[in-house]
């Protein structure tokens, strides 16, 4: 096993969108990345290579169904395995399903909790003695909508709740080694054909014109919130950093 002289940082779900934006924010500030995916193989494969085009033996992927909680220590291990060290880990990764009350099942009660809660506070588990080691830091993104309900999705804002209430917990429990912070994003990129309300462009521009800065952001913005708790915020621990343009300001 070698042992990586750059910073190390395990990202879920980064084959695409927020999560990709995420790996390439901290690889230009001289992290070697795990990209984790889990149907994203193709983007994932093609976003190591465009970051190992840029220094060698500095992206890996490692494919997983974070459901499946015997692979959880597995993906741990393996990033030890190739990397010999963890300094960041970052739960991104999420499922963000229409839920009503009435025709709700226990499968997607199960598939919910374990995506948006259970897998980060297993992987946190299993990286918890290589974070330590570093005096590292953990990110997880939750979703401003945890203290504005949105309608329909009630199994998603429980779930992003509990990891919400993760983050403060664990910030108390892991310290002084690890620290343990959440960014939650507003609009930011909109859902890809999952049903949700938000997915309509009349809804879109709604939202828009209640956010005070009047435009979504960016995957990039919420990447470098993410380095900066990683890299530069080495006070604060315990804290949701809102990216939401104003949104939760205004009725």
């Amino acid at each position: 096993m070698k042992t990586s002289t750059a910073p190390v940082a395990l990202i879920t779900g980064a084959g695409k969108r927020i999560g990709a934006a995420i790996a390439r924010e901290l690889h230009a500030r001289g992290f070697s990345v795990v990209i984790h995916c889990h149907r994203s193989r193709a983007e994932a494969d093609a976003l190591a290579a465009d970051l190992n085009g840029l220094r060698n033996d500095s992206a890996v992927v490692m494919q997983a169904d974070l459901a499946d909680l015997d692979a959880l220590p597995v993906l741990i291990d393996t990033c030890i395995t190739h990397f010999g060290r963890l300094d960041a880990l970052v739960n991104n990764a999420s499922t963000f399903d229409v839920t009503r009350v009435g025709s709700t099942s226990a499968t997607q009660w199960d598939a919910a909790f374990a995506a948006n809660a259970r897998a980060p506070y297993f992987l946190v588990q299993a990286a918890q003695p290589h974070l330590a080691a570093q005096g590292g830091s953990i990110v997880n993104l939750v979703d401003v909508y945890v203290d504005r309900p949105l309608r329909d999705h009630t199994l998603y804002l429980m779930a992003k709740s509990a990891l919400q209430a993760m983050t403060r917990a664990l910030a108390v429990e892991l310290a002084p080694t690890i620290r343990v912070n959440a960014v939650a994003p507003g609009a930011i990129l909109w859902p890809e054909n999952n049903g949700a309300a938000d997915a309509d462009e009349s809804y879109q521009a709604g939202i828009i014109a209640r956010t005070p800065l009047k435009r979504a952001g960016t995957a990039e913005e919420i990447a470098k919130a993410v380095a900066w708790l990683i890299t530069e915020a080495t006070f604060t621990t315990g804290e949701t950093l809102r990216l939401d343009g104003g949104r939760m300001l205004v009725p």
